[in-house]
């Protein structure tokens, strides 16, 4: 082997030489020095104790071994601090200075030993300093205790790396679980404290229905490809303005849909943010209205409101269930929703005494008579 070459050792080689069986492979060492004979001598004793070797002779031979694909395989580096060119000081601080390469333990070999040395090197982020000539015992203890820090490091290291992944997918599952529930209740659900909410539990809400006047007339005239058109902008309106007011979608049917407040989030103000998502409704769904009256399609939209009591949490069965409200403020914003006309929002009488003076100053939001 020539000087500044790359050659390199296995504990197979050594066994073999020897005339034993070969030896389990503990690691790779990649050794540096600018000798020859102080690198074959460094690759038969790393032999000897069970680690492959990868020899250079020169740091900026080092520095590119490590830096590409075969760096991977790199434990720890023995490196030679008097070398010409980039010395051993040099190469270590290119070392402890890529982030890719800080975390490798490096352990300077040289026959300077010198106390300044070994304080610089220490310094600067070497793991330990072997003096020459080498001593087999001392090589193999420092070593395997390089060894260890480096393999507490990959441990570590791999589960950060995994528990990145493991926060990703959740993340990814909770983004899917949102289009598919509403944001408050997906939250709930990926949140260990929502277990107990969604087992159920009492709290006053304020609820609100919302559906079309003339639906059922244009469903039966109406293409399929026309009433899905019309269902999607009506839908895609309202969804963003129960988004905008912190709505909780329970449920939506056709033209119909039912939203609460309060609930799985705590709202002060719920009713008020019910009747200002109702009044914003109303207002955009007047530019729905005005387009679809150009293509034929007579339709207005009616909501009721109404706030008290009720049971939330988990419904339905096995596999398939959803989050919702059951109590007589449910059955009476029901009931209102049924009797409120096109373009009006009917509030129960709870619903109108929590934000009457809110109301009086919005035209068109009348109490129930």
């Amino acid at each position: 082997m020539t000087e500044g070459t790359l050659s390199t050792t296995t504990p197979d080689d050594a066994r073999e030489r020897e005339g034993g069986e070969p030896a389990s492979r503990a690691g790779t060492a990649l050794v540096v020095d600018d000798s020859a004979v102080n690198r074959k001598l460094l690759g038969q004793l790393l032999a000897g104790i069970g680690l492959g070797a990868v020899e250079v002779g020169d740091g900026s031979a080092a520095l590119e071994l490590l830096r590409g694909d075969r760096g991977r395989e790199v434990d720890v580096v023995l490196l030679d601090v008097m070398m010409p060119e980039l010395d051993g000081y040099e190469t270590l601080a290119a070392i402890k200075s890529d982030p890719a390469l800080r975390h490798l333990p490096v352990i300077m070999v040289s026959g300077v030993d010198e106390l300044d040395s070994v304080v610089r090197c220490i310094e600067m982020g070497a793991t330990d300093y072997l003096p020459k000539p080498f001593d087999p015992a001392v090589l193999r203890a420092r070593i395997n205790a390089s060894l260890s820090a480096k393999r507490v490091h990959d441990l570590e290291a791999e589960y950060v790396a995994r528990l990145a992944a493991l926060n990703e997918t959740i993340e990814r599952q909770r983004r899917e679980l949102t289009r598919f529930l509403s944001p408050q209740v997906a939250a709930l659900v990926s949140s260990p404290e929502g277990e107990q909410l969604l087992a159920g539990h009492r709290r006053q809400i304020t609820v609100a229905f919302a559906d079309l006047r003339g639906f059922t007339a244009f469903a039966q005239q109406a293409e399929p490809e026309e009433l899905l058109g019309v269902l999607a902008e009506y839908h895609a309106m309202m969804g963003r303005q129960i988004v905008a007011h912190s709505g909780t979608l329970e449920h939506f049917a056709g033209d119909g849909m039912m939203v609460f407040f309060n609930d799985p989030v705590a709202q002060p103000d719920h009713a008020e943010r019910a009747v200002r998502m109702a009044v914003a409704m109303r207002e955009r769904f007047g530019e729905l209205a005005r387009d679809w009256r150009k293509r034929g399609f007579e339709l207005s939209l009616g909501i009721a409101i109404e706030s008290g009591y009720a049971t939330l949490g988990r419904i339905g069965f096995e596999g398939r269930y959803d989050y919702g409200a059951i109590g007589n403020v449910v059955i009476l914003a029901s009931r209102l929703s049924g009797e409120a006309l096109g373009g009006q929002v009917l509030l129960g009488p709870r619903a109108f005494a929590a934000v009457e003076e809110f109301v009086l100053k919005v035209k068109g939001t009348e109490p129930a008579a």
